[in-house]
């Protein structure tokens, strides 16, 4: 819903304040509404309309169609992730993906399919790590990437990332950061103030050990949406 108002602001960053096209990089995802070949493309070309691009970095499948609601779920992502292939093949998308699937929809998308996904976007963060899904992903050369990184905030409350963070002199965010780089996972975190998109990228400058690794894999859920993309959207 902010396609329009990212288009405005990439064109006042390209053409008022000097910034490169090709410097910027921006994803957007097709809804649920729109799945299938035709409407795919559709969505694509409306989307573009509104962010008043000539090409699009990353292309995401918002959810995968699922058993629970789609007894034909497999060729609704099929026919949709052709739309995907097309606009790929055609040079108007550089990477093709998708979001919220779990490891049963990425191996039937790939094996239904001529490419295989580049990125799987799926919520991670401590408390709530979607271990299965990443791992078959990584072990495909699928990029994970994590949506909600800090559980919705609810995690930067956790006692035990307080206590290892204060151990490198960094925030919780930082640490939770951190901990998904280390594991090859893409942290997508949000923020509208500049001091916290700042401090979100202060992460290269320590490493957190084993046992640190360790103790936050084991921390119980504290905050974020746990969807079930099995059952969560029609």
């Amino acid at each position: 819903m902010n396609e329009k108002g990212l288009g405005e602001g990439i064109k006042r960053a390209v053409h008022d304040l000097g910034v490169k096209r090709e410097e910027l990089f921006v994803s957007t995802k097709v809804w649920n509404s729109h799945r299938g070949y035709d409407k795919t493309l559709r969505a694509f070309d409306e989307s573009m309309k509104k962010l008043g691009l000539d090409y699009l970095d990353l292309y995401l499948i918002h959810w995968p169609a699922v058993a629970r609601w789609h007894d034909d779920w497999r060729e609704i992502n099929r026919s949709t992730w052709r739309a995907f292939e097309q606009l790929y093949r055609e040079g108007r998308v550089r990477a093709i993906g998708v979001s919220n699937f779990l490891a049963h929809h990425v191996r039937a998308l790939t094996e239904d399919s001529d490419i295989k996904p580049m990125v799987n976007q799926i919520e991670y963060h401590p408390g709530f790590g979607q271990i299965e899904s990443a791992a078959y992903c990584q072990a495909n050369d699928i990029i994970v990437e994590a949506w909600s990184p800090l559980g919705s905030g609810g995690v930067l409350r956790n006692g035990e990332l307080a206590r290892i963070a204060g151990k490198y002199g960094k925030t919780t965010s930082q640490v939770c950061i951190r901990w998904l780089l280390q594991k090859k996972i893409v942290p997508l975190p949000k923020s509208t103030h500049e001091k916290y998109i700042i401090e979100n990228a202060d992460v290269f400058d320590f490493a957190l050990p084993a046992e640190d690794m360790a103790a936050i894999d084991a921390i119980p859920y504290c905050g974020g949406m746990r969807f079930d993309p099995d059952s969560a959207w029609s």
